[in-house]
């Protein structure tokens, strides 16, 4: 049975260390080495961003962050996603008809550390 402490320790399942992040309003499990898509962030190519908001990490589960620790990523690219269309329809004498693109921009982050 897990302890209700935040930590857990399972001796039998040796796992690489990962973390739980929240940004951009969603949680991402990362680890160390690994190439993620997030909500754009105010950052150029090639800088270091830090991700404080950890939910979780090395068995520590936070209420609601866990304190002092940080992941830390290279931003590798910044870009758009696919198009999706929007349309509007009312089917009424109204000639009310609207079609609408848009494309959600995103950066694409490698993380390089997880300090827990």
């Amino acid at each position: 049975m897990p302890h209700l402490d935040g930590e857990y320790q399972n001796e039998q399942e040796v796992h690489e260390m990962y973390a739980i992040i929240e940004t951009g309003g969603k949680q991402i499990k990362v680890e160390d080495g690994m190439e993620i898509f997030v909500e754009k962030l105010d950052a150029q190519e090639g800088e270091t961003v830090t991700f404080d908001k950890v939910l979780y990490v090395d068995g520590k589960i936070g209420h609601p962050f866990v304190e002092g620790a940080t992941v830390t990523g290279t931003v590798e690219k910044q870009g758009k996603g696919q198009k999706i269309t929007i349309v509007k329809y009312k089917p009424k004498k109204s000639s009310t008809r609207r079609k609408q693109g848009h494309r959600q921009p995103y950066t694409k982050v490698k993380i390089t550390a997880i300090q827990a």
